[in-house]
C-alpha cells in the first residue's frame, strides 16, 4: 500500500532515481580504524591496571576506572565493527580463494574482541591485536600492496602491520 502511494506521488513529482551497491564508494576500505581500535583496548586495559596497582578507592578513582572499562569496551565494539564491514562487504570469492583463512581469522577477531570486553586481561588484548595484524596483512596482500611491521609511535607501542607504501 506505502509502496503503491509513493508510486503515485513518484508519478507527479518524478523523484530522481539512485542505488548503491555498497555502503561507501568502492575501493575505501582500511584495517586501520580496527588496528587503533585494538591498541586502544590494550591500552585502556594498562590504564585500568596502573589506577588498580594505586589501591585507590575514592569516587574519583571508581570514576576513572568506570571511564577506562567504558572505553575499553567501545573500542572492542569498534574492532569487531570495522572488521565486518572489511570482511562483508570488500571480501568476495576472488580474495577468499587468495585467502581462504580469511574467515578463521575474522571468527577469531570477534571471539578476541568480546574477551577483552569480557576480562581485563592483557594477554586478551595483545592477542586481539595480534589478530587484527594478521587481518591487515591478509587485506593488503588480497590488493597486492606489501606490508611492513612497525612499532605504533604512541602507547601501548606495539607492531602493527601498515601498508608498505614507500
Amino acid at each position: 500500500m506505502i509502496f503503491q502511494s509513493v508510486e503515485k506521488i513518484d508519478k507527479i513529482l518524478s523523484f530522481d532515481s539512485v542505488s548503491a551497491h555498497c555502503d561507501i564508494p568502492c575501493k575505501i576500505y582500511d584495517p586501520a580504524p580496527a588496528q587503533i581500535a585494538a591498541l586502544s583496548v590494550v591500552r585502556m586495559i594498562d590504564l585500568m591496571e596502573e589506577l588498580h596497582a594505586k589501591g585507590d578507592s575514592s569516587l574519583q578513582a571508581t570514576n576513572t576506572m568506570m571511564r577506562y572499562v567504558r572505553e575499553k569496551e567501545d573500542q572492542a565494539s569498534i574492532c569487531k565493527h570495522e572488521v565486518r564491514i572489511i570482511w562483508g562487504d570488500y571480501f568476495k570469492a576472488p580474495q577468499f580463494e587468495k585467502h581462504p583463512e580469511a574467515h578463521d581469522v575474522v571468527h577469531k577477531i570477534m571471539m578476541a574482541a568480546s574477551k577483552t570486553k569480557q576480562e581485563p586481561s592483557r594477554e586478551h588484548g595483545l592477542k586481539l591485536v595480534e589478530l587484527i595484524n594478521k587481518f591487515a596483512e591478509i587485506f593488503w596482500t588480497s590488493k597486492g600492496v606489501k606490508t611492513k611491521k612497525v612499532i605504533c609511535p604512541y602507547p601501548p607501542s606495539l607492531e602493527v602491520i601498515y601498508p608498505d607504501l614507500a
